[in-house]
């Protein structure tokens, strides 16, 4: 795996990085257990607890959430029409892909009122307990407070290819594309026309971005603290740094996955 060698030489403090294949830790590097602010790569985990309460029947996916019109569905895809930090809607429900860390907000705020126990601390109980997730912590948001390392997420990504909490269709349900069509804005790539997305991740779909030449039903999410993670046929990758997403970012995420991906796929 020469060109995941090449993640050791991004410009950053601190890297670290995992590629699993099947679940396995194929090759990896930097410290595993250095704790990362992941920014939204929170979102995924999140949703995956937002998910174990709707199995668990606190939650409906498809009941009223948020602005008049959304359901909890709307929340997790980013449909819900509400802003990125804010709760006031900014176009109809359905009608846009609108990023917003809000929408996650309100939809832990959901699980909190459905269990009666904090989001947090539902969250560390409901998965990252059982996955051994023991570094992992969230802090304000549950659209962005993450913290976490690359071993945690490693795990958090084991369990997504081969669910054990979640019924495996649950998962499939959250790769999947939700509310197809919808135009929207990936921050910092700029505008699509099918800005896809499924229940906490982005589905790679057409788009020309960070996911490089990864498969179109490649799901991951990165976060603007410099830091990634995606899932594909098998395929796993985990990235934290501690230096900000940029211009230094955007290329170099893309030729490191479409590099890695190459070689995965040979």
């Amino acid at each position: 795996m020469s060109a995941f060698s090449e993640v050791s030489n991004w410009p950053a403090d601190n890297v670290a990085a995992a590629l699993l294949h099947d679940g396995e830790v194929v090759v990896e590097l930097g410290d595993s257990n250095r704790e990362f602010a992941v920014a939204s790569v929170t979102k995924p985990v999140v949703a995956y607890a937002i998910m174990l309460a709707a199995e668990e029947g606190a939650v409906e996916l498809d009941q009223p959430a948020g602005p008049a019109g959304s359901t909890l569905r709307h929340l997790l895809a980013h449909a819900s029409g509400i802003g990125f930090d804010s709760r006031e809607p900014v176009k109809a429900v359905g009608h846009r892909r609108i990023y917003s860390s809000a929408g996650y907000e309100w939809a832990a705020e959901l699980v909190e009122d459905a269990t009666g126990m904090s989001f947090p601390e539902y969250l560390r109980q409901g998965v990252c307990e059982p996955l051994g997730m023991k570094d992992t912590v969230l802090h304000g948001s549950a659209g962005h407070g993450l913290i976490s390392t690359v071993a945690d997420l490693a795990a958090f990504a084991r369990e997504v290819q081969a669910p054990q909490l979640l019924h495996p269709s649950t998962v499939q349900e959250m790769r999947s594309v939700q509310f197809p069509g919808l135009r929207g804005i990936v921050p910092g790539y700029g505008s699509f026309k099918d800005c896809t997305w499924g229940l906490g991740f982005e589905v790679h779909g057409q788009k020309d971005h960070w996911m490089g030449a990864l498969p179109e039903s490649a799901v991951g999410h990165f976060g603007m603290t410099g830091t990634y993670l995606w899932l594909a046929q098998g395929w796993a990758m985990v990235a934290l740094t501690d230096h900000d997403f940029g211009d230094w970012a955007k290329p170099l995420w893309a030729d490191t996955n479409t590099s890695i991906w190459r070689e995965c796929a040979a």
